[in-house]
């Protein structure tokens, strides 16, 4: 084995907190500085792992990537500094608070070929990677993403939750969608005024797969799940649970005498996941790669800002409702 290399992670908060142990747990990697603003929290964390710690973003010599899991408000000027430095970055989900500085950010990484990741991390969810190997030509995709009230998290649903289902839906389909239809609707009085609650997004794709996004921080529980019809088979996808079932229609008949009703006839199949691995670990060992080369790191690239256009548009264009 190789030297290891050594990460900066920017951002102390529950994502950082789990970005810098799974750094610090890689055998091929260290955590070598962990930047917060707050002294005893980023202090805390760093001597957990081991590593330094820095107030604001250190000199890059010698880091081999940096991960940022800081507010969204400063995804765009931390990015802009670890791209000036030449360094591979891996940015949570939003690139940045704009669709002008997610652009932004991402062509400057094409243009100086600098290996680009952002945190669209349900890709890496081992259900997910099950259902995407056997899935051939989607025609509907559902999916529900609804959670209960988190005051800490100030963006709106759409940036939040929403993104990461248009991002599958994008996966599954294949392709970009021509269409982007959504309601938006503002109900919890903490939110602020810019901060959607709910929002319900329809897709349509080239191919004739329709997509219908529904998510919502309204909610009682916790729900994730995707559903994926094609032709002959119907894909369940519980991105909790992490696992798959598949649904192939056989019959159905009306039931007579004194127990009448429906009955129908359903084939279940419930695959084995191809892989057991953390969606977060998976995904630190897939920025690895691209930083080594044997990942490609101008597709990745490439792949990050369809779901932020999407999003975009939900933003730009949808009624609000309250």
């Amino acid at each position: 084995m190789g030297a290891r290399k050594r990460f900066v992670v920017v951002g102390a908060g529950m994502m950082g907190t789990n970005h810098a142990r799974v750094v610090a747990q890689s055998e091929s990697a260290e955590l070598a500085v962990l930047v917060d603003p707050r002294s005893d929290v980023g202090t805390r964390l760093a001597e957990q792992h081991g590593a330094s710690w820095a107030p604001e973003l250190p000199s890059l010599d010698g880091i081999d990537g940096v991960i940022v899991a800081a507010a969204t408000e400063a995804h765009h000027e931390l990015a802009m500094q670890v791209l000036a430095a030449g360094v591979p970055l891996l940015i949570e989900k939003p690139i940045a608070a704009g669709i002008e500085h997610s652009r932004e950010v991402v062509a400057t990484a094409e243009a100086n070929d600098i290996p680009l990741m952002c945190g669209l991390l349900e890709r890496f969810n081992p259900a997910v990677l099950t259902a995407r190997s056997f899935i051939e030509t989607p025609i509907h995709i559902s999916a529900i993403r609804h959670s209960p009230y988190a005051p800490r998290i100030r963006t709106g649903v759409a940036w939040d939750l929403l993104v990461h289902d248009v991002d599958l839906a994008i996966v599954f389909a294949g392709g970009v969608p021509e269409t982007v239809s959504s309601t938006l609707g503002h109900f919890h009085p903490s939110s602020l005024a810019d901060a959607e609650d709910v929002a319900e997004t329809i897709l349509g794709f080239d191919t004739g797969a329709i997509a219908h996004i529904s998510a919502s921080r309204m909610g009682q529980k916790k729900i994730r799940q995707v559903s994926v019809s094609e032709r002959e088979r119907l894909i369940e996808i519980d991105l909790l649970r992490r696992d798959v079932t598949v649904y192939r229609h056989v019959s159905e008949d009306l039931v007579a005498g004194a127990h009448r009703g429906y009955r129908q006839q359903t084939v279940i199949e419930i695959p084995e996941m191809v892989t057991s691995v953390e969606p977060l670990t998976a995904q630190f060992a897939h920025f690895c790669g691209i930083i080594d080369g044997s990942i490609d790191a101008g597709k990745e690239r490439r792949s990050l800002l369809p779901a932020h256009e999407v999003i975009a548009k939900v933003l730009d264009s949808a009624p609000a409702m309250a």
